[in-house]
């Protein structure tokens, strides 16, 4: 199956990106269980969890500082946000899904750019 989507208005769009990112940090700070901190390199990947055992989130830190792609995901294993960190700002695209759109924002030094988002408004069978 392919899912159809259609743009939303920038302002809807704002709202969305909003409630993604509190919905993001609510829940990293109401975290329960410690996160798994592993060296790689110059690198530490974090792995952060649910209650459940999925993970929550997962990414590296350099210096003490967000680097690299970080992946968030939701209780059920299903990929919620992708983006990358450079020296702990957020740059380039970054992509949120939820059950009925999709967002593109592109960030520079942790700032939007600009902001693509797409409502899912049909299934197409093969």
């Amino acid at each position: 199956m392919l899912c159809k989507y259609e743009y939303l208005k920038p302002t809807t769009m704002k709202k969305i990106m909003i409630l993604g990112a509190l919905v993001i940090s609510a829940v990293t700070f109401a975290q329960a269980q410690k996160p798994v901190l592993e060296q790689e390199g110059n690198l530490v990947k974090a792995t952060y969890y649910y209650d459940n055992g999925q993970i929550q989130q997962q990414g590296h830190f350099k210096d003490g500082k967000l680097e690299g792609s970080w992946v968030s995901y939701d209780e059920k294993g299903n990929k919620k946000s992708i983006g990358e960190y450079s020296n702990g700002e957020k740059t380039g695209k970054w992509f949120f899904w939820s059950d009925k759109s999709l967002s593109e924002v592109d960030y520079s030094k942790s700032k939007v750019k600009s902001v693509k988002s797409w409502k899912q408004d049909a299934l197409a069978k093969n």
